[in-house]
């Protein structure tokens, strides 16, 4: 048997046990017999091992270049690095969809593991056939349209174009797709639990604390992958960003706003039984803008750096979605009466009230970002005609939004449950206030000009005060357990956020940009740095062949920009380097090599330098969001219920109770 054969074969086992898993859990479930659903959990180390298998048998040919698989074939090459040669998988279209199942199955039978003890419980049987059929879905999109084990019949000498070299150029594209695939598909979990909460009527706050920590480690994961994936952006690229407003990289934020918006409204129905449908709607939300996502970045339907190439998947995915959608907002009316919240808000002046509206603006969020996404389709799709949302629609539009979030990070976290007096207020938020105001002197005298970015500098001193405040007071009281927790690991989450902002702010504000036309030897003075170009150097590697120059930045270490020629691929790709220090970043790529009238290299180059400031503090933001959420999943000090709706919850027999 060839290899793409037994690869195939490998593929429909683990298709034909998610549909025998479908199949079982139904007949289990409407003849009352407990021990079908229960013996279905074979099912799912039966999926979870052909998954894996999958995975190391496509690695298996991607490593030994076996170019009798299509996939391998494509984009496989023997002068690929072995770096990158293993992360070709996920370079493409079929390979990624093959990572994606195996991340699914991995979730599902850590779900089966974790609520082993349930396994008699009605609910988690939906959650099952819920996860079957997500299962079943992606399994057989690898059996069909998006099969990674097509067999090809490779000519003599063969040798395949590699990767994209856009995809080959930076150490981070080992670990940007992966870790953000954890938090797309994390988020199936919580989306399980609702699915098994609205089908049993049992919707009321056990599911969510079921699920808390898994739905805090996707938010985690896809946080860290949309970092990691600026990161990646900014240093491959060379055009000074992190951010563009890319379709697909908006495909990954649209469900990190719904999931923020989630994360923060479930402690409002946990404390005081409130906005219970409004919680589901935004889990169904997240889960299904992570398939609106893969469509958007899969059916070939844009033009994007991250995009893969048109295929038959985007019909497929978009049917999917609509189901999602549909049988969702279905059960969602279905147990509209029992979906009454028992609390009710006290006044605005709340906690509640305050994450009320942080729901408000994070969905306000995620509709702009969507419609300057989809809109272009939607005109094309009707009109053939070709438009482009840019990024004053989308600046314009985000940042007054993004003003009064910062503005509630440091309010929220200080008001009291029910109602705030203003004198309670005062007293909390005095410190943080002159956070705030000293920020924004200290911006001023440092240089900063224009309201928007002294603004943001100002609330992202005040919302940083407020959760330093949070964090020591809680380490006055508990030690070091004051750090972790989800209310403790939250502030830390809000610490980073406040870096990214404040970053974020500075960099697009006070960002400089020009070219120069350089002979070797000449400097140049820009943004009070000194340029010097020093030297032109050839290199050349199995796949490519570069040709660099050595800039000097200040009379100090030479940096080395330049352009790489892959000549399977056919393209040039430009090298950026970048000097990073605390209080700004230059970043140095190379325009063009100019020629003589004749053809010939006249040993010129022109090059692009960009000074940006505090872009470093974009990543350190990032990793103490990182480090933020694994303290928020770390179990605190448990508080005493004080209220009906927080305290403990009846046996699993009783209808509200869940899977604590």
């Amino acid at each position: 048997m060839s290899s793409a054969a037994v690869g195939a074969v490998v593929v429909a086992l683990g298709a034909a046990a998610s549909l025998t898993g479908i199949g079982v859990v139904v007949l289990g479930l409407l003849g009352r017999r407990p021990q079908w659903w229960r013996e279905s959990r074979a099912l799912v180390w039966t999926m979870f091992v052909m998954a894996a298998v999958s995975i190391v048998w496509m690695e298996r040919a991607l490593i030994n270049r076996d170019f009798t698989i299509e996939f391998v074939a494509q984009h496989g090459s023997s002068q690929t690095s072995a770096v990158f040669n293993v992360a070709t998988l996920w370079s493409a279209l079929e390979g990624s969809i093959l990572l994606w199942t195996f991340v699914l199955t991995g979730y599902v039978a850590a779900v089966v593991v974790k609520f082993r003890e349930k396994r008699d419980d009605p609910m988690m049987a939906w959650v099952l056939l819920t996860l079957f059929v997500v299962c079943a879905f992606f399994f057989l999109l690898m059996v069909g349209p998006s099969n990674p084990f097509r067999s090809f019949d490779p000519p003599p000498g063969y040798d395949g174009p590699g990767p994209n070299p856009l995809l080959q150029s930076h150490i981070l594209m080992a670990f940007h797709p992966p870790i953000l695939y954890l938090g797309y598909v994390g988020f199936t979990v919580p989306f399980a639990f609702a699915i098994g909460a609205l089908t049993t009527g049992r919707v009321g706050e056990g599911w969510l604390l079921a699920t808390r920590r898994w739905t805090v480690m996707a938010w985690g994961f896809l946080t860290l992958g949309i970092v990691l994936g600026a990161w990646w952006s900014y240093e491959t690229l060379g055009w000074g960003g992190y951010w563009a407003w890319d379709p697909v990289e908006n495909a990954s934020f649209l469900p990190w706003l719904t999931g923020t918006a989630f994360i923060h409204s479930v402690m409002v129905q946990e404390r005081r039984g409130m906005l219970r449908v409004w919680n589901l709607s935004l889990v169904i939300s997240t889960f299904a803008l992570t398939i609106l996502g893969t469509f958007i970045t899969r059916a070939g339907v844009l033009e994007s750096v991250h995009a893969f190439s048109e295929s038959a998947v985007g019909p497929a995915l978009l049917a999917f979605f609509t189901l999602i959608v549909v049988v969702s907002l279905g059960l969602i009316a279905w147990r509209g009466d029992q979906l009454r919240s028992p609390g009710r808000m006290d006044s605005p002046i709340s906690r509640e009230g305050a994450f009320l509206a942080n729901n408000v603006l994070f969905t306000a969020f995620a509709f702009v970002v969507l419609l300057g996404t989809v809109f272009p389709l939607i005109v094309e799709a009707i009109n053939d005609d070709r438009i482009s949302v840019g990024n004053p629609y989308f600046d314009r539009m985000t940042m007054p939004i993004g003003f009064t979030l910062l503005f509630l990070m440091a309010v929220a976290p200080v008001l009291p449950w029910r109602k705030a007096s203003p004198g309670v207020l005062g007293d909390r938020l005095i410190w943080p206030a002159w956070i705030g105001a000293g920020a924004m002197v200290l911006s001023v005298v440092v240089g900063a000009r224009g309201w928007a970015p002294t603004l943001a500098f100002g609330l992202g001193g005040f919302a940083g005060g407020a959760a330093l405040r949070q964090v020591v007071l809680a380490t006055r009281r508990q030690g070091w357990r004051g750090l972790v927790g989800r209310t403790n690991g939250g502030m830390i989450v809000h610490v980073g956020v406040v870096l990214i902002a404040v970053a974020f702010a500075a960099s697009n504000a006070y960002v400089r940009q020009d070219t120069f036309l350089l002979e070797q030897g000449q400097t140049v003075t820009f943004a009070g740095h000194e340029f010097t170009y020093e030297s032109l150097d050839f290199r050349s590697f199995p796949n490519r062949d570069e040709q660099r120059v050595s800039i000097g930045i200040d009379g100090g270490q030479a940096y080395e920009p330049g352009i790489a020629n892959y000549p399977f691929a056919g393209r040039n790709i430009g090298i950026a380097s970048v000097r990073s220090t605390l209080f700004d970043d230059i970043a140095l790529s190379v325009d063009s090599f100019p020629v003589d009238d004749a053809g010939v290299a006249t040993g010129d180059v022109v090059i692009r330098v960009t000074v940006q400031p505090l872009i470093v503090w974009l990543w350190i933001g990032g990793l103490v969001m990182a480090v933020g959420t694994l303290l928020a999943v770390v179990p605190g000090k448990r508080r005493n219920p004080t209220s009906p709706v927080s305290a403990p919850l009846p046996p699993i027999d009783q209808p509200v109770e869940e899977l604590v």
